[in-house]
């Protein structure tokens, strides 16, 4: 499972980058836990975005735990509404 950072911010982005290319290689069943996010800003929304269409295209599956609100405000503060990644939000 990966957990997301309680600050999804450029300052974290590597890392969680880093994890989600080394989960990619280990597992198929890709699990993202969001619940402790309490600040996002763009650049980890557009990874967030890039993660979900990297994991499709492996043809990797995507679970998503909880619903951070921060990401669900995040996403609509920037009027985002690619079907990808609002499926798990």
């Amino acid at each position: 499972m990966l957990k997301l950072p309680a600050e999804l911010t450029i300052a974290r982005v590597q890392e969680c980058k880093s994890n989600i290319i080394k989960a990619l290689e280990e597992q198929d069943i890709i699990v993202i836990d969001d619940s402790d996010v309490v600040r996002i800003d763009t650049v980890g929304i557009q990874m967030l975005l890039a993660a979900v269409t990297h994991i499709s295209s492996q043809n990797k599956q995507l679970q998503w735990q909880s619903n951070s609100p921060a990401i669900k405000e995040g996403i609509k503060c920037l009027g985002i509404n690619e079907p990808i990644l609002i499926q798990y939000l």
